[in-house]
């Protein structure tokens, strides 16, 4: 945290964060746990928030077919297309080439 003066809120912040963390390694030491770095590819955390970010847009749930949504948008872009709805129609592109990366 940054701040010109430490206030009442960020000394209890800071005091809470200190009394877990000490917590945390009494109990690691007590069972012999050696604190290791999260080894995970940034772009598999991408993937996942863009995964659940076209879900929650789309309602897709989670044991849903991504191919039968990509053929539904499809069907849409193309209606837009054929209206002269081309922005539409290239929101849509971009959406179905997300959805067909995370297959």
């Amino acid at each position: 945290m940054y701040a010109d003066e430490l206030t009442q809120s960020m000394e209890k912040a800071i005091s809470e964060t200190n009394r877990r963390r000490k917590i945390q390694k009494e109990y690691n030491e007590a069972h012999g746990i050696t604190p290791q770095t999260i080894k995970k590819s940034v772009r598999d955390t991408i993937k996942a928030t863009i995964v659940e970010d076209i879900q929650n847009e789309y309602g897709i749930k989670e044991d849903e077919d991504i191919k039968a949504v990509i053929d539904k948008l499809t069907a849409e872009m193309i209606a837009h297309a054929q209206n002269l709805e081309f922005e539409k129609a290239a929101e849509l592109r971009d959406k179905i080439e997300e959805l067909e990366n995370i297959k």
